[in-house]
């Protein structure tokens, strides 16, 4: 794919016009230009889709709700630090077997129905088989968890590609920004009245853990209904493939991951733009790999009880809904690079935070832990602008599926250390392992400054 067929593509998607949120789409160019109005639809429901994913999410937010769930089968840190592990590397392990089929679909939309549903299907099995199996066999049950929640990230990291390759096909760089706001902001407001409803009256419930599966699947079951009413131009197919991705998607899943890993090498090497956000993705995958251990260290040295993970989970979710406030406006004005740099460095301040309150008298520590939720809300919004940046780092539209990728595994390679911190916090204690992983994320947001603007510079030269 040549840039004039990139350049076609754009103007296809709206591009310059796609400003439309769902509130102009009534507006004067909306109603004349057909383009308009498909770029106005596809946004808005885009956004609708991502809105009901965010609701079902709060019921198994992964910083606070997987790991409470996980210790009341079995309490260990080293279970506790796979989690991280089967959450990067399935959302990695998916985009490497399918990016190149992805790329060479016409329609991408049906990629993100099938993924929806397979997510809602992982929960509908752990809210059928929890009560047989938690009074008789704890340790099967832990297994399952385990075995459900790793199905369930490598799905989530298809849902994760598709999404992307549809916002790189739908929505102009400048506005991407304006989208992330609304499903974001919307979506915190409403998942935050469902927690309120429902999710703290089960969590003090004995059988409450079924009942949050069962919600979770129903709204991303929800949520596997919008993808098709999506107004999605179909893609050319080329005479030839266009790609080392599309021609193993020809072949089969293991030549796909063979040649879609000697892609991705040939793509790092001609793009060090993209080795350095690689690097970055890395260091912030500390963020990701102390989360599990907050709640378990509230609970654990300063003694808070399960009620208190209500209050996290609606501090969480409206920070990140007001934070997207700022961020989804200014890193369309400003562009994706400068917001990105500014999330890794705050995002330091979480195990910092966790550190000073340790130190504090414990009843005051327990009382004032909501406080380490406010930086984590910044987390979903940082992997929104890992995802942005790297479509806009990409030269040609055909390559978003496989940078998408390259930055999804950046971020899940170094989990393979995951499980060693949690025998860390076992063995050395909570405060040395958070001490680290604060400035390892600092680290990262210092070799993010190197990043170029994407915007203002030519295409990367092996565009051609």
């Amino acid at each position: 794919m040549d840039r004039g067929l990139h350049h076609r593509e754009s103007a296809a998607a709206g591009e310059g016009r796609v400003s439309t949120g769902p509130g102009e789409q009534a507006g004067g160019e909306a109603d004349r230009d057909p383009e308009a109005s498909r770029a106005a639809w596809n946004t808005l429901a885009l956004e609708i889709q991502q809105v009901i994913v965010r609701i079902g999410w709060i019921f198994k937010t992964e910083t606070i709700i997987m790991p409470a769930v996980l210790d009341a089968v079995v309490d260990s840190g080293a279970l506790r630090g796979l989690l991280p592990v089967l959450n990067r590397g399935g959302q990695s392990l998916t985009p490497l077997l399918f990016s190149g089929r992805l790329a060479r679909a016409p329609l991408k939309k049906w990629a993100l129905m099938r993924s929806s549903a397979l997510m809602a299907a992982c929960f509908a099995i752990l809210a059928v088989a929890w009560t047989p199996l938690e009074a008789r066999r704890p340790d099967l049950l832990a297994l399952l968890f385990l075995v459900v929640y790793a199905a369930f990230s490598s799905t989530n990291g298809l849902n994760q590609l598709a999404i992307a390759a549809l916002q790189g096909k739908l929505i102009a760089p400048g506005h991407r920004g304006r989208a992330m706001l609304v499903s974001v902001s919307l979506g915190s407001v409403l998942a935050i009245a469902a927690a309120w409803l429902w999710l703290g009256r089960w969590l003090e419930e004995a059988d409450g853990f079924p009942k949050i599966f069962a919600a979770t699947a129903a709204f991303f079951g929800l949520a596997a209904v919008v993808p098709p009413f999506l107004d999605e131009p179909r893609d050319a197919e080329p005479a030839l493939p266009a790609s080392p991705d599309a021609q193993a998607a020809r072949r089969g899943w293991w030549s796909a991951s063979r040649e879609g890993i000697a892609g991705w090498r040939q793509t790092l090497a001609g793009d060090p733009s993209l080795v350095r956000l690689a690097g970055v993705a890395a260091c912030f995958s500390a963020v990701l790999m102390l989360f599990p251990h907050y709640q378990a260290f509230a609970r654990d040295r300063l003694g808070s009880h399960i009620g208190s993970l209500l209050t996290w989970v609606v501090v969480q979710n409206a920070a990140t809904g007001t934070a997207s406030l700022v961020v989804g406006p200014l890193s369309d004005r400003r562009g994706t690079r400068l917001v990105l740099v500014w999330l890794v460095a705050l995002s330091s301040v979480t195990p910092l935070l966790v550190t000073a309150l340790a130190r504090g008298p414990h009843g005051m520590a327990a009382e004032w832990f909501w406080l380490v939720y406010l930086p984590l809300g910044l987390n979903p919004l940082s992997l929104r602008l890992f995802t942005n940046y790297a479509l806009e780092l990409a030269p040609v539209a055909a390559e978003h599926p496989r940078y998408v990728s390259i930055v999804g595994a950046a971020l899940a390679a170094p989990f393979v250390l995951s499980p060693l911190v949690g025998w860390a916090v076992d063995r050395l204690g909570f405060e040395p392992v958070f001490v680290l992983g604060a400035g390892v994320i600092a680290g990262g947001a210092i070799v993010a400054t190197g990043l170029p603007e994407p915007r203002n510079r030519p295409r990367n030269p092996h565009a051609a």
